[in-house]
């Protein structure tokens, strides 16, 4: 595991301490799972802006739709 400094606004500060005396665990356990969240997160919108971007894109929709006349046409067989 790699160590690295970093700085936070002191309210962010007192917070993250208040939450780890709180929940009885170490700050760097909360802010290793609010990473893992915020990251899925950026993640998820990324995929939120390609569908979106792709919903745009005739080429894209014109594909989409011929896959699903070749897939009604497997169901129906």
């Amino acid at each position: 595991m790699t160590t690295f400094t970093s700085t936070l606004p002191d309210e962010l500060l007192l917070k993250l301490n208040e939450m780890a005396k709180k929940m009885a665990i170490p700050k760097n356990k909360i802010i290793e799972k609010a990473l893992h969240i915020y990251l899925d997160q950026l993640v998820r919108a990324e995929y939120i802006r390609s569908y979106k971007q792709a919903r745009e894109d005739e080429n894209i929709l014109e594909i989409a739709e011929e896959g699903m006349a070749d897939y009604l046409k497997q169901l129906e067989e």
